[in-house]
């Protein structure tokens, strides 16, 4: 009798389930669903800021802004903390860890299979014939293999929003980057203001001390009054317990500064400190428009978009059949009474049709079409929130400019006055309080330009945050 071909089972049923393929084909693509994919919202930005400046330095010198401040210690500090600082290490981890989830959802739609090996031993005896145990073993290894046919772009879509996410996160590195450099420049700007302010209680301590023993000797020959002396010495006190704190406020900023650059360690002595605030350099000339490529967090929220894109095409495409193919080879070797090895494959193919699954399919596409306007929202706040933030900080470094340079004119004519009510004292032609007044007015206009160039200088900082200093915009996003 002729052997049947090993085929001719398969060749028989061919087209019954060729017809059965076909219905559930159908079925599956009449019941697919289509979702709201997210688009890019279209925002008309103004055209200019509302305090725009003059400068002519190029948009691209934002990209590392800090060297723009003409500052040895500032751009140290700032490149030290991008490179050894905690929170720029961290952001590198949390990109690394976006990089490990990219390549995890992708390993999906690769062919998947585990290696299996196996041994038996049975020893068994006869009880009626003989003592002789008869020993068995049997080893064998197989390879089984799935993988999903991609029929309708499921593998495209899932890299399109894998490459989305990841996109998401680099600029989210960017923006952690941007932010540690600005905090650095903030500390060592407030740092030195302190040391300013401590350099100005200082003076007033001399002057309060060379004001009081002018005046006890005065005492003492009967020139002034007991309370003048007094009056003096309590404003002596103050001066004193006003260096002491900010002495104490200059550690801390000190030590703050160290811990940002990465040396969080080493002894508050190491880093020297300037008591000079010199002039808020000029920001780069940059239009409203070029936010929405210059902030790292509009362009996270760009890359939202399109990943929220991505997870919705992939749940339209979760309504249609998957096709798997599996495949496993294999050999065994059996050593005891028969001696014997083999090998062995099979293959197989299995349709999943989602023909009862529709109610979850669709509440998964409804979540990820409301996941997708979400993400459109947040982009529209996020520009909305990148315009104010630069529009605010160029209005307030214009204003702290205008009141530094105001300021300055004051303090020299504050001195002046100071001065003349110094000699007159001196002199017997002035009482002690018209100089206790000059000097006050001088401290406070010493003080207050201190805090104007403070503020002109953090200003700077703020403004070219805000304007998306701080990296290179060019730089590719999903790298």
């Amino acid at each position: 009798m002729p052997r049947p071909h090993p085929f001719a089972f398969a060749a028989a049923v061919r087209p019954p389930a060729r017809r059965w393929l076909g219905v559930a084909l159908a079925l599956a693509l009449a019941g697919c669903a289509s979702g709201q994919r997210p688009q890019v919202p279209s925002l008309a930005l103004p055209p200019v800021y509302d305090a725009a400046g003059r400068a002519q330095l190029p948009p691209a010198a934002l990209d590392a802004w800090w060297r723009g401040f003409d500052d040895a210690q500032l751009q140290a500090l700032v490149e030290r903390a991008l490179d050894a600082g905690v929170d720029a290490r961290l952001a590198l981890a949390r990109l690394d860890e976006a990089r490990a989830i990219r390549g995890q959802a992708l390993s999906a739609y690769a062919p998947q299979g585990a290696l299996r090996a196996s041994a038996e031993r049975t020893r068994s005896r006869d009880l009626d014939d003989g003592p002789d145990p008869a020993d068995e073993r049997v080893r064998s290894a197989s390879l089984p293999v799935s993988w999903e046919l991609d029929l309708f772009g499921r593998r495209a879509a899932a890299r399109s929003a894998a490459d989305a996410d990841l996109a998401a996160a680099r600029f989210q590195y960017e923006a952690a980057r941007a932010a540690v450099a600005a905090k650095v420049a903030q500390t060592l700007f407030e740092a030195r203001g302190l040391a300013a302010r401590l350099d100005d209680a200082r003076e007033n301590e001399r002057i309060q001390g060379a004001l009081a023993e002018l005046l006890r000797r005065r005492v003492e020959r009967g020139l002034a009054a007991a309370a003048d002396g007094d009056r003096v010495g309590a404003e002596l006190a103050r001066s004193q317990a006003e260096r002491l704190a900010l002495q104490a406020e200059l550690d801390a900023a000190r030590r703050a500064l160290l811990v940002l650059s990465g040396d969080a360690f080493a002894p508050a002595a190491a880093l020297p400190l300037s008591a000079e605030l010199g002039a808020a350099p000029e920001v780069p000339a940059t239009l409203p428009g070029d936010l929405l490529n210059r902030r790292p967090d509009v362009r996270q929220a760009q890359a939202r978009i399109r990943a929220a894109a991505g997870a919705v095409r992939l749940a339209e495409l979760d309504f249609f059949p998957k096709l798997t193919l599996q495949a496993t080879p294999g050999v065994s070797w059996q050593r005891g009474a028969l001696d014997a090895s083999r090998s062995f494959w099979t293959l197989g193919a299995g349709l999943a049709v989602p023909v009862l699954d529709r109610p979850r399919l669709l509440a998964a596409l409804d979540l990820q079409g409301a996941r997708g306007q979400q993400a459109a929202l947040g982009y529209e706040q996020a520009v909305q929130a990148a315009f104010a933030e630069a529009d605010q900080a160029l209005l307030r470094l214009a204003a702290a400019r205008k009141r530094a340079h105001t300021l300055d004119d004051g303090e020299i004519r504050a001195r002046r006055a100071f001065d003349a009510a110094q000699v007159r004292f001196q002199r017997g032609l002035g009482d002690l309080q018209a100089l206790l007044d000059a000097e006050a007015a001088w401290r406070a206009t010493r003080s207050a330009r201190t805090a104007a160039r403070l503020d002109a200088l953090l200003g700077a900082v703020q403004a070219c945050k805000a304007l998306g200093g701080g990296w290179s915009a060019t730089a590719p996003g999903d790298a």
